[in-house]
């Protein structure tokens, strides 16, 4: 009687609803009626949004966007976007207030060390890029990213937080070198008989043995700036893709202490200006995991045992999770756990620079294995798109 009626009268409206409308009532069982379809539809494991599990979306670079920075870039994952603008400003070491002691210090350590005293390279780096923090990274989301991110609000929790990783990982990866960072200047040796002769025609710049050790003067400091235009999940990749693209374009002018003037002057020939040499390239991958019990998070009674969790799924014949790649907004509002992994490749081998998981305990040592198997190939493909840009 219903059907005939709703068939006579068009005007009735029909009780299907759109699937836009039924993935804001039932998100979850939305997204897992297309990661586990029924065996009779003959449809494949999907995510809502199209991807495969593994799969990220599509990335777009584009460096030099922003006009008065020492380097820029704009990075695109999906509908997630941010831009990236790096400023170089001087700081002089007669303005740091411990620079007199650490440098007097290092001299004495220097006269009184045996063989094998010196500083390591890394050593050198952490003393000054990390303790001088050389390096300032800063995160932006009151842009009207997303509706919860209002123009002019304060920084909000996810914006520290994010900063806050980012400068971890510029610190561990040592991605920028202190020495691309530091200005020289070589004092002239007055007691050597060529300064002496020379009078006022000598070049104190010119390399000279036997005299006074180089100074460092001052340093650059690099002022990173991230905005996100536009948030659609997984900020930290695009907000690190942003930070190396934006590195990989600075370019820094050629620069040198004036004696007489007691400054440093700088090269306005862009010929001069010198690109960062970094160390590396380290990717960041972020992944989430679905769970096909709507409750796994909140249950009193919960699995701590990830074989049971997998014998449990072989048992009904079903998947019960799922661990999804560059996670959309959509997506992360469903999941619990969370797994960052950034890799760099050198000379053919996968080196792990960071493995971050938090929010459950249901990935476990293999699913990392596998986890950076896809990180890996993700550096291959970041490596292409960034190459490009």
């Amino acid at each position: 009687m219903a059907s005939s009626a709703a068939a006579s009268n068009p005007t009735i409206p029909s009780l299907n609803l759109p699937p836009s409308q039924f993935a804001r009532l039932q998100p979850h069982a939305y997204l897992l009626a297309h990661l586990s379809p029924p065996a009779a539809s003959d449809q494949p494991s999907v995510r809502a949004n199209g991807r495969a599990t593994s799969q990220f979306r599509v990335t777009s670079a584009n460096a030099g966007s922003l006009t008065h920075t020492n380097g820029s870039a704009v990075v695109r994952i999906g509908d997630t976007a941010a831009v990236c603008g790096v400023r170089a400003e001087l700081l002089h070491t007669e303005d740091i207030a411990s620079w007199s002691v650490s440098t007097a210090s290092e001299a004495e350590a220097g006269n009184t060390s045996q063989k094998g005293g010196s500083k390591t390279e890394d050593e050198e780096d952490r003393d000054h890029v990390q303790d001088l923090n050389l390096l300032v990274p800063n995160i932006s989301l009151s842009t009207g990213c997303a509706p919860g991110f209002t123009p002019g609000a304060p920084p909000s929790t996810l914006a520290q937080s994010l900063s806050h990783e980012i400068l971890s990982l510029l610190h561990t990866t040592r991605l920028v070198k202190a020495d691309d960072l530091r200005i020289w200047y070589q004092p002239p040796n007055l007691e050597s008989e060529e300064f002496r002769n020379a009078g006022e025609g000598m070049d104190v710049d010119s390399e000279q043995t036997g005299g006074p050790e180089p100074e460092i003067k001052a340093f650059w400091v690099l002022y990173i700036d991230i905005m996100i235009i536009s948030l659609a999940g997984n900020p930290f990749d695009a907000a690190w893709a942003s930070v190396l693209a934006a590195l990989r374009d600075t370019k820094l002018p050629k620069a040198w202490w004036d004696a007489d003037n007691e400054t440093v002057l700088c090269s306005d020939n862009i010929s001069d200006a010198q690109k960062l040499s970094l160390r590396g390239l380290p990717v960041s991958s972020s992944f989430c995991t679905f769970e096909a019990d709507a409750a796994a998070g909140w249950r009193s009674v919960v699995i701590p045992n990830a074989d049971e969790l997998k014998s449990q799924a072989q048992k009904q014949g079903s998947q019960q999770r799922w661990i999804l790649a560059d996670p959309d907004g959509y997506e992360e509002g469903l999941s619990q756990e969370r797994v960052c992994v950034v890799v760099d490749i050198e000379d053919g081998k996968t080196v792990i620079v960071k493995m971050e998981k938090h929010g459950g305990w249901a990935v476990d040592s293999d699913d990392l294995r596998q986890l950076v198997d896809v990180s890996a190939k993700r550096w291959h493909e970041m490596k292409r798109i960034l190459d490009q840009c």
